[in-house]
């Protein structure tokens, strides 16, 4: 099943350009993982110190098999030292539509209604 990864970080004064390359480069490296669909950068638009890297991927498995990859580890911990808290994470399924009794109920593809 299709999840989004949203990845949270807030980065220290002088150093978002900095991070946001680094972030670009990150992306290029796993488009060529196994599962990976898409991703993005935003900034906030208030605080451009806040970014959010917003990636898709085929399944968690996918995911997870980056997440703790030794070359995501090496990557991660360049990163870290430009934040002023930890990164955070939040995984999302992508929802799907189903009919029931001809209305339209958004549920997760683990099949728990929202």
């Amino acid at each position: 099943m299709t999840i989004k990864v949203f990845i949270k970080r807030h980065i220290k004064a002088g150093h978002v350009e900095e991070a946001v390359a680094m972030l670009e480069r990150f992306r290029n490296m796993a488009k060529n993982e196994p599962g990976y669909i898409s991703g993005e950068t935003l900034i906030n638009h208030f605080d451009s110190r806040s970014i959010t890297v917003v990636s898709t991927w085929q399944t968690i498995e996918a995911w997870v098999n980056w997440q703790n990859s030794d070359k995501r580890a090496a990557n991660e911990a360049k990163i870290e030292a430009l934040l002023e808290v930890p990164t955070k994470y939040e995984i999302y399924d992508v929802a799907v539509l189903r009919k029931r009794g001809g209305v339209e109920t958004a549920v997760s593809p683990t099949g728990k209604a929202g």
